[in-house]
């Protein structure tokens, strides 16, 4: 889900863009003269609300960022996010012509989907609380720099780093130039212990309560974590006194665990017969589902445009276009376009965003009896999580936002996003079903700036 997704890159050097379009452009003039005095606090705040269809994921996020004014453009940040997650998320097993059964990922307990439905992990849930500082600061009239931390805390996940950035004023300030480096280490204890990846899910059917408990630990290992290091190279060009340009390049290297550990895989039967294309069973009498195995590492590279102009009438149109690649196969382009209409004491914001990715080296949406090779695949890794898999989305929307004072803004913000995968129908019994359901999803988001 795009919550979770693109959560650091380029998030820096856009509000710093957003910033100087405001004082550059003359858009909320009273704003950026109001805000910014030494002494002061300027706070954000703001609350998300997300909701999937089909009883899937619901998410409430809500987040406060306050920043201190000090003399000479020194500014501290302080930045509070905590959300909670709640419903159902697909484990990446097929549909089935029979009523499916599934150990939780705990261990402890079952759940079961009917036939025909999309198998879903109704025990999702999940609460973070993440905080962030950073402070900034002049080095002299052509530099600044900054520095930052970041921590967050969930159920079975720890997550921290530390960034830096500088920038470089050039042209009198029509050229800046901006490079930024963040250092990230995250602890990763899953509910029940990491699974072991491609190895055979447990289940209770046909087994003793002592069997079970033998089969399920020697599916499991310790925690684990990853490490993570990103870096953003970026220029913005004022390129006359209505448009302001963007570039960015950016760098994400990650390693460790990468695996989602509540992710698995159906095995097929490809045998010609009445099961042809139905779930594998094994010689225990139950179906055979893995647990999905990623690759330990992950280099991705992105390149990030954006163009503001402001029209005669105050209006301001605003385009980008992100490319992005990494070497899990996975190549993908976001077009994000607004237009900002100006009115008395309020503005207006219509919002589209269209994203296309192809799919990953190691995607697939199930594997067959021959890849299961008797128990000893003949893949090293394999996922089918379906934010891995060929898809595109679009996303509508509009903001509307209305000035109460010079320092006080109230806004409200409404997306639905359409989101569709694709990929091999499958075979026999699979091809009855639909293995690539659409994700639909709908956000509303109320902030006050004050």
């Amino acid at each position: 889900m795009q919550l979770i997704n693109d959560k650091k890159n380029g998030k820096p050097v856009g509000r710093a863009l957003a910033t100087a379009t405001c004082a550059l452009l003359g858009v909320q003039a009273t704003t950026a003269m109001a805000k910014d005095q030494p002494g002061e606090w300027d706070v954000e705040t703001a609350l998300l609300v997300y909701s999937e269809t089909d009883d899937r994921v619901q998410a409430a996020e809500p987040v406060i960022s306050a920043t201190r004014n000090f003399d000479g453009d020194k500014k501290l940040n302080l930045k509070l996010v905590a959300d909670t997650l709640t419903g159902a998320s697909p484990s990446g097993a097929t549909p089935s012509d029979l009523v499916q059964t599934f150990t939780r990922p705990s261990g402890i307990g079952n759940y079961t989907v009917e036939a025909g439905e999309a198998p879903l992990d109704d025990s999702f849930k999940d609460t973070r609380v993440a905080v962030s500082g950073s402070w900034t600061a002049p080095l002299n009239r052509d530099y600044t720099y900054s520095v930052g931390a970041y921590g967050s805390r969930e159920y079975d996940y720890i997550s921290t780093a530390v960034n830096g950035s500088l920038t470089r004023y050039l042209n009198n300030k029509n050229t800046t130039l901006t490079g930024g480096l963040s250092l990230g280490m995250d602890l990763i204890d899953p509910v029940g212990g990491a699974p072991i990846g491609l190895s055979r899910m447990a289940l209770r059917a046909n087994n003793t309560e002592a069997q079970f408990d033998q089969e399920f630990a020697a599916t499991r290992e310790s925690d684990d974590t990853k490490t993570l290091v990103d870096a953003l190279f970026g220029v913005t060009q004022v390129i006359n006194r209505r448009t302001l340009m963007q570039f960015n390049y950016g760098v994400s290297y990650s390693s460790g665990y990468l695996t989602d550990p509540y992710k698995i895989l159906s095995v097929i039967d490809e045998a010609a017969g009445a099961n042809y294309g139905g779930n594998l069973i094994g010689a225990d009498g139950n179906p055979i589902y893995l647990y999905e195995e990623r690759p330990d590492t992950r280099m991705k590279h992105s390149l990030y445009w954006q163009t503001k102009y402001m029209l005669e009438n105050g209006d301001v149109m605003d385009g980008s276009y992100r490319f992005m690649v990494d070497d899990w196969g996975i190549t993908s382009h976001t077009i994000d376009l607004k237009y900002r209409w100006r009115l008395s004491n309020s503005y207006l914001e219509p919002h589209f965003r269209y994203y296309m990715q192809s799919e990953a080296d190691f995607y697939k949406r199930y594997l067959t009896e021959s890849e299961y090779n008797g128990g000893v695949p003949t893949v090293s890794e394999a996922s089918a999580d379906y934010r891995l898999g060929e898809l595109t989305g679009m996303t509508f929307g509009a903001k509307w936002g209305y000035r109460l004072d010079e320092d006080r803004e109230l806004a409200i913000r409404a997306e639905y996003m359409i989101q569709s995968n694709d990929g091999d129908e499958g075979f026999g019994k699979l091809t009855n079903h639909d293995l690539y359901p659409d994700t639909n999803a709908m956000w509303l988001q109320l902030s006050y700036n004050f």
